[in-house]
């Protein structure tokens, strides 16, 4: 079933309708969905895919030549072509007729073997762009390579694209859809460890509790997330162990750069090109507090919730999960710390929600951007958090969140307000309160007595 994506896929069939030569680049993280998605483009068109593999040229073009003939000279001999250059050409020369669709997918595979793959491409398009009526497709999940190889401005390939598609993990909305037969807590629940990475969500089984997936997934040596963030470092990066051991500093709760060196044990200017590194690869961001420009209050934090489960409670019993204690280790998890792990990542969901909702014009006001804040409160001398500010201008909205089985009381919207009025550049505020299990009486009537407070049910998200 294919779930989401709705905007790329209406946006690549407009393209498709229009005349003449088309070329997209479509890229983003592994597991993302970059293979489903431009398959599911060219299911109804004449499609060549070639997936690019980790080999000699001559491998590549002998594959290649093979999935270009099965298209369109079927009944042909399977012979390679002599070059890369003249496979191009003929499929160039074949659309001058005909709508073909032609994907080469894991492109740095085939570009990093030959480096002038690249070059053939652009002096093919130069020449036949403007008689051909060729979609062509390069698809990669080496996000650097892909930006600066072909995106970039000293690549052979710069200027000639006509779309590109950086495709992200699914929200927690786009998430919900994948997981029928699951109430929207559970939703929750399973967004906060698959991070919303389709080949992730596509692995639950309906069938089975939240709990049994989880403990399939990540708590049985044979189960597809157990080694999963270890693979992809080892599978995108040189010196996987010294960025495992960067990312697990973060995972537990520390996020300056020199907290992270330390505790890494490597030194800051080492810590600081590998944290570029991950940040390359969607794996960590840069979170700055809210509203403050150039803040100097800088923090890694990681960008994936699947990676964050697994460095919290699966990293930690390796041993005692190869050694059949993984249904034990997750009972412990699961009646332990994870409605901690939850309550974090619902923090995202609601501003991803907020996102949402800005889109449909459901709010009071347009914010510009929106994110955590912490800093100082020189009243009470003391540090203060709020987990989101949504902000434009003098405007902003003021949100909290609370992953708990008890209805929030009005004391959690009291301290809003009073966190809040540390922000005297905001002449108009909002309040949002966010709650897994709903809201107390007291709480609602202080929400409709203010006017300017809204209350949201998990429930409600979705």
């Amino acid at each position: 079933m294919f779930v989401g994506r709705k905007t790329e896929i209406e946006s690549l069939n407009r393209l498709y309708n229009s005349n003449g030569f088309q070329f997209a680049v479509v890229y983003g993280r592994r597991r993302v969905g970059k293979t489903t998605l431009i398959n599911e483009f060219g299911k109804d068109k004449k499609y060549i895919y070639y997936a690019a593999i980790q080999s000699t040229n001559s491998d590549n073009l002998k594959l290649l030549s093979t999935q270009i003939l099965s298209v369109l000279a079927p009944e042909a001999p399977a012979n390679p072509f002599p070059s890369f250059y003249e496979a191009v050409e003929y499929v160039f020369g074949r659309a001058e007729s005909e709508r073909i669709v032609f994907a080469i997918d894991e492109y740095p595979y085939l570009a990093g073997g030959d480096a002038s793959v690249s070059s053939v491409l652009q002096a093919v398009i130069d020449k036949r762009h403007s008689d051909s009526n060729l979609f062509l497709i390069l698809c990669g999940s080496s996000m650097s390579f892909m930006e600066k190889q072909i995106l970039g401005y000293e690549s052979p390939l710069y200027g000639r694209r006509t779309a590109q598609y950086k495709l992200l993990p699914f929200d927690y909305f786009e998430s919900g859809a994948m997981l029928p037969g699951f109430d929207n807590i559970d939703k929750i629940s399973l967004y906060s460890i698959t991070g919303g990475i389709p080949e992730y969500l596509a692995r639950i089984d309906n069938s089975l509790s939240m709990q049994k997936n989880i403990e399939n997934l990540f708590f049985d040596p044979s189960g597809r997330l157990f080694e999963e963030p270890s693979n992809l470092l080892k599978q995108e990066l040189k010196y996987p162990e010294t960025y495992n051991a960067i990312v697990n500093v973060i995972a537990h709760g520390s996020g300056k750069l020199y907290e992270i060196a330390s505790k890494a044990g490597i030194e800051t200017s080492q810590c600081s090109s590998m944290l570029n590194s991950l940040i390359e690869l969607g794996l960590v961001r840069k979170e700055y507090p809210a509203s403050e420009n150039k803040s100097k209050k800088t923090l890694y934090m990681l960008n994936d919730w699947m990676f964050v489960f697994w460095h919290r409670f699966v990293q930690p019993n390796y041993s005692r999960i190869i050694t059949g204690m993984g249904n034990t280790v997750c009972n412990e998890v699961v009646s332990g710390q994870f409605n901690s792990h939850i309550g974090r990542a619902f923090e995202e969901c609601a501003k991803q929600y907020m996102w949402r909702m800005q889109k449909n014009g459901g709010l009071p006001l347009l914010f510009k951007d929106i994110g955590r804040w912490w800093g100082n409160n020189p009243r009470e001398r003391r540090e203060e958090e709020i987990d989101f500010i949504a902000y434009s201008d003098d405007m902003a909205i003021f949100g909290e969140c609370k992953w708990q089985n008890e209805r929030v009381g009005e004391e959690c919207l009291d301290d809003l307000i009073r966190k809040a009025d540390l922000f005297v550049k905001f002449k108009e505020k909002h309040f949002y309160l966010f709650a897994k299990s709903g809201f107390a009486e007291k709480t609602v009537k202080q929400a409709k007595k203010r006017g300017n407070v809204v209350l949201i049910n998990a429930e409600d998200m979705f």
